[in-house]
Order: structure tokens, then sequence, then C-alpha cells
């Protein structure tokens, strides 16, 4: 009997696209995003958001580069592998591994979270046991039915952004002529010290839910892997990176911030006692009851989205693991449809366990975020170095840029730029937590880094593997 080990390239370009588009909409953006106003402030969100939002812009035309030219369900762990060191690739498919678990179960938390709006007297934890029934019946169905899902979800939460700006954009004028006084725009912006919170301290301490919220970006180079024509889809989604950021994102946080002030009790905090989203509060203090009740809804749906996502892209990573053993055998093989089932019970079994850890109330949920923020800017941190060393083999090897399918941007700049920048914030998190006798913040802060470390010797170790020169990097277009 033949053993099924490949994956079926059946995602269409108009799949691709949107999930580019709506893929990275999700819990961070929805929820999230409260606590950075909360923390920082208006204008310290804002700003945390610019930072992040240049980090990620390099970041995904450096990935989009290495996999229009080598599309691969491992994507930058495979690349880490191939053009970096065996021991980077495997460090960083495992650490993007427990990413994604730990993702998915913010995101079936925050699932329950949002059903309180409706019925508070439930417990949360019953509604997020059927969107995890749901995410894993829709990932174990073939991949096509993951696309078509999230093609369709990807498009209300475009939709919703779209109404919601234009919405947010009419009420700020409104106040600002004064036509609507029930929302002091200028008053929100400049509460606090002049629209900031707690200095650079705040500024830095929200930086790491920024970049959770920006999390799932990355997607995108994983569905290359099944991608029906990835030279043209890939590109095609990549030039669309910069305006996704700024409206996505940017321009959301300033209306948010704008008609929110940020000490209102019911953004996401540690002392928070009803936590809703702050897109769900705009409608409220606009006055439009009903459209907040609709917009909750939409926001239920697109945090169930995005942890299909997750659920997705890490399951691929660990059957690309599988295939390349950095994992068991077990994990690499498939299905009849295409599916790497032992990889997604895997990952559904690790999500199950953490996200009990996450209903015992919010600042538990906050630790959750934190620790999965951080492997994600590992991962970031990951795709940059790998195209450093990409695009210097190629030169290396004597071969023509210009017969790259797509070339990021302003190399070597941006790639330097957000190693840079993305090292600045691992290393600069917190450490007095460090010294605290909060313990249990600083693990949640800092525990991906000595994970990522003790798998990277662990690997090199038992395996004796070395840094490959750039002249042996191997450069070939077969996985």
């Amino acid at each position: 009997m033949e053993e099924n080990n490949q994956v079926k390239r059946n995602l269409k370009q108009r799949h691709i696209t949107m999930i580019a588009l709506g893929g990275t909409i999700g819990t961070g953006l929805f929820l999230t995003s409260g606590a950075t106003i909360s923390q920082a402030g208006p204008f310290g969100s804002v700003l945390a958001y610019i930072f992040i939002g240049i980090m990620v812009y390099f970041v995904m035309t450096s990935l989009g580069e290495m996999a229009t030219y080598l599309p691969t369900s491992g994507s930058f762990s495979d690349y880490g592998s191939r053009y970096v060191y065996p021991a980077f690739g495997f460090a960083l498919g495992w650490n993007y591994w427990l990413n994604g678990a730990i993702t998915i179960a913010v995101d079936l938390t925050t699932a329950g979270m949002i059903t309180q709006f409706w019925f508070p007297h439930i417990h949360a934890w019953i509604f997020s046991g059927i969107a995890t029934i749901l995410i894993f019946v829709i990932n174990v169905l073939a991949v096509k039915a993951f696309g078509e899902t999230e093609y369709w979800l990807s498009t209300i939460k475009v939709i919703t952004i779209v109404i919601f700006l234009i919405v947010g954009v009419a009420t700020i004028w409104a106040s600002l002529t004064g036509h609507n006084g029930n929302i002091d725009v200028v008053k929100n912006l400049t509460a606090g010290n002049h629209g900031f919170i707690g200095g650079v301290t705040g500024f830095v301490g929200v930086l790491l839910i920024a970049g959770f919220s920006f999390q799932g970006t990355e997607l995108l180079g994983v569905t290359a892997g099944e991608s029906e024509n990835p030279e043209k889809s890939i590109p095609k989604a990549m030039n669309s990176i910069f305006w996704r950021i700024l409206l996505f994102y940017i321009f959301t946080i300033i209306v948010i911030a704008a008609i929110i002030n940020y000490k209102d009790p019911r953004l996401l905090n540690p002392n928070s006692t009803a936590v809703m989203s702050p897109f769900t509060i705009v409608f409220k203090n606009i006055g439009f009851a009903l459209a907040a009740s609709v917009m909750n809804a939409v926001i239920l749906t697109s945090v169930v989205s995005s942890a299909n996502s997750v659920m997705y892209a890490s399951t691929r990573i660990l059957y690309s693991l599988g295939q390349d053993h950095g994992a068991p055998k077990v994990f690499g093989r498939t299905a009849k449809n295409g599916i790497p089932v032992v990889a997604l019970l895997a990952t559904s079994i690790i999500c199950f366990i953490t996200f009990l850890t996450g209903i015992f109330g919010t600042q538990i949920y906050l630790f959750l975020v934190d620790l999965s923020s951080l492997t994600g800017f590992l991962a970031w941190l990951g795709i940059s170095i790998s195209h450093v060393r990409f695009r210097r083999a190629y030169v290396a090897q004597g071969k023509d840029l210009n017969d790259l399918p797509y070339k990021a941007k302003l190399f070597p700049f941006g790639p330097l730029l957000a190693i840079l920048m993305t090292a600045a914030i691992m290393i600069n998190l917190d450490p007095q937590q460090l010294f605290s006798p909060q313990w249990g913040q600083a693990l949640a802060t800092y525990a991906a880094l000595p994970m990522f470390i003790l798998l990277y010797f662990g690997y090199k170790w038992t395996h004796n593997t070395k840094i490959i020169p750039l002249e042996e990097v191997d450069l070939s277009r077969e996985k």
C-alpha cells in the first residue's frame, strides 16, 4: 500500500489574495488592540502600531521573495534550514508550531469571551469548545474547503473594517465640527500625558501586544506550498501589503483611540471585569446598539477565522518537520485528501491543553498573549535572517537577480532594519520583570527565548551541523 505524504496544490488565486487581505484580521486587531490604548494611551498605541507595521512590511517582502522562489508548506522553517543552518530551521519550525498552538488557544478563549456580550450568565468555555470542534472539522477536510471558508470569512472581515473606518471617520468629523457632543475626540486623543501613558516604558510594554495583532501575516508564505500558481498569486498578494498595514491597522487604531477614552473599563486590561472589543465599544459610544451587536457577531466569526488560519499554518509546519526528519516521520504523512491528519491531531491536542489554562481569567489570557507574541517575533527574526542569507548566496553563486519571480524592495536595508527592530524589541521587553516577585509574568514574556536556544543547540549537538557556506547553499527550486 502506497504511503501518502504530499499535500495538494488546490488553493486558487482568489483564495490566496483574500487570505492575504483578511487572514491577519482577528484577535489581535479586534480585541487586544484595546489593551494598547489602555496601557500606552492613544498616541502611544498608534506609535506602537506604526513601529511594528514598518518592521512587518520588510519581513513580509522578504518572505514573499523566498516563497515565490521556493513555495513550500514548511515556509520559513525550510528556508532557515536550507539557507542558514539546519539547527536554525529546526528551532524556527518547532518555535512556530508552539506559537500556533498557543495562538489558537488565545483565539478560542477570545471567542468565548466575546459571546459574553449576549450570554453573560453562560460559561464562556462552552462556546470556546464549540469553536474548537468547528475549526478541527474545517481543517480535516480538503484544503480547498479551508480555502473557501477563509475566502468568505476574510471577505466579511475586510468589508467590516471598511464600514467601521467610514463610520468612525464620520463620527470623528461630527465631533470636531460640533455636531456630536457625546464624544470628545480631542480630549480622548490628548488624554494622559498628551496622549502617552507610562512614557517609554508604556510604549515598549505594548509592542508585544501590537506585535500579536500583526501575527498571521506570515501565513501567506505557508499557503504558497498549496497554491496552484505561487509565482503569480504570491507577488499579487504581496503588492497590497503596504496598504493592508496602513488601512487595517494604523487607521483603525487612530479611529479607536479618537472615540474611546483610554480609561474606559471595558477595554482589555488586567483589572477588567467586563471585556469588550473596542470595535463594539465604538458603536455603543456612537449610539448604534444594534450595529454594536452585529459588529460583535462579525468579530466572533473573525476570531474563529483567525484560529482556523493558525491551525492550518501550524499543522503544515509540523508536517514539514516530519518530512525533513525534524519531527517523527508520522507527522509528515497525509491522508488521501492531502491533509496531514496526524500533525493536525497533535496541534489540536496541545491547543486544547493550552486553552484549558486560559479559561481562568483575563490575567492568564494576557499571559498567553505575551507568550505567543514573543514566539511570533522569533519567527519574523528567522525570516529576515534567512532572506539575507538567501540573497547573499544567490549573488555568490553568480545568479541574476532579475530572474527572481519577486524581488523584495530596499534590500539589504529592509531585512537588516527588521532584524535590528525585532532584536531590540525582544531585548528591551521589560528586564525588571526578571527580578520581580511576579515570576509568572516574566515567564510568559521570556519563556520562548530559552526554548528556542535549547532547540537550536540541542539539534546542533545531536546532529553536529555547521553553518552552510554561501557557495554551498542549496538554491534549487525543488523541495
